[in-house]
């Protein structure tokens, strides 16, 4: 009560002594008058690197791996050797095959002779036309079988090149699961090639960017042209590093896949350096423009669980809420209305949280009061 007693004199003495008390200011919201215009939106897809010639180095033959000549991520050329296998039997076989081609030589040889003799008393009337016709059967048979052993010999050479493995294309050596001294058949794969002077990344083609397709209405003929206009792609690892070389969509396949309605696309990215390897993770990112659209701040949508709302000023300066929609435009900045303004309309900009139904939130300056 003496408190009171106080404040209340103390107001009587300010009022008695002509001295005006503090009065509060409304201020004005900061607002924004919507327009269109165009903007790049950055589309990310998660894919997978994969060589250009990706390749699966197994054996040919059979046999013990003797040595191996490589190590897990070297970078090797075409034609250099990879793996060894023992080629003691292969050697043999070749050994064989050989002496046996010079036999049938031989036996041709004699077959030959033959013939030839009987032809000439033949021609003499010596002996029969019987006796001809043998001998130049035998002669035949001679030479079939001088073929047949002139292809055990190819053969034999052949399966002893396989013993020595080499590139078939210039990449980089993926795991090797084997070990020096491991019984290897054709069956078992000894390492993946990775082609990598050039490099792919797969991935698929979102819903939203095949809708766009059809709306433009690209036609089957017209894929390579509008693939051609694609703009660039940056790879982004894992850890957030951005691959400096930018790649090139090169293919999009023509069917839409009905249970994720995608397209499975392939980018190109040269690598000059063999920084990128098969199986890497990673985003591709593309921008795409987005024109003639409706692009406000993020600050000035208010979140209503699954509803967004900006507050719309109206000519009595109040604010009225109007539900939008909203697609993220990715920066983490804005995002573009597809629905609920129209160009011309003034929204509440900075602090749209603070503002209630029906508030008025531009004051006149106090200069411009009439």
């Amino acid at each position: 009560m003496k408190n009171l007693k106080w404040t209340l004199m103390l107001s009587i003495g300010l009022a008695s002594c002509g001295v005006d008390e503090p009065q509060q200011k409304d201020s004005s919201f900061e607002t924004m008058t919507i327009k269109k215009s165009d903007i790049e939106l950055p589309y990310k897809f998660s894919a997978r690197m994969k060589g250009q010639n990706d390749v699966t180095v197994s054996p040919q033959v059979s046999g013990q791996l003797m040595k191996i000549c490589v190590t897990e991520g070297q970078q090797v050329k075409k034609g250099q050797t990879l793996f060894i296998i023992d080629s003691r039997n292969a050697q043999l076989e070749l050994e064989a095959a050989e002496a046996n081609l010079q036999a049938a030589l031989a036996q041709e040889n004699s077959a030959k002779l033959e013939y030839e003799s009987n032809k000439n008393l033949f021609d003499k009337k010596i002996v029969s036309s019987y006796m001809l016709n043998n001998s130049e059967n035998q002669y035949k048979q001679a030479q079939a079988a001088v073929s047949q052993a002139k292809a055990a010999v190819n053969r034999a050479k052949v399966n002893l090149g396989f013993c020595t493995i080499s590139a078939t294309v210039p990449g980089v050596i993926g795991e090797i699961p084997v070990r020096a001294g491991d019984q290897v058949s054709p069956l078992t794969e000894l390492t993946m090639l990775s082609g990598n002077t050039t490099m792919y990344a797969e991935f698929s083609v979102t819903e939203s960017v095949v809708e766009g397709m059809v709306q433009e209405g690209i036609k089957a003929a017209d894929v390579d042209e509008y693939i051609a206009n694609l703009p660039p792609a940056t790879f982004v690892m894992k850890n957030g590093t951005e691959y400096p070389h930018k790649g090139h969509v090169i293919s999009m396949t023509g069917v839409v896949n009905a249970e994720t309605g995608s397209l499975t696309s392939k980018v190109s990215f040269p690598n000059p350096d063999g920084h990128l390897y098969s199986g890497i993770q990673g985003t591709i990112v593309m921008s795409f423009a987005e024109k003639n659209v409706i692009v406000v701040p993020q600050y000035a949508v208010v979140r209503l669980q699954d509803r967004s709302q900006v507050y719309k000023v109206q000519a009595d300066s109040t604010a009225t809420a109007v539900e939008v929609t909203t697609k993220d435009v990715g920066n983490g900045k804005e995002f573009i209305v597809t629905s609920g303004l129209n160009e011309g309309d003034v929204i509440v900009a900075t602090g749209a949280n603070n503002v209630t139904e029906g508030q008025k939130v531009l004051f006149p300056e106090e200069g411009n009061k009439e």
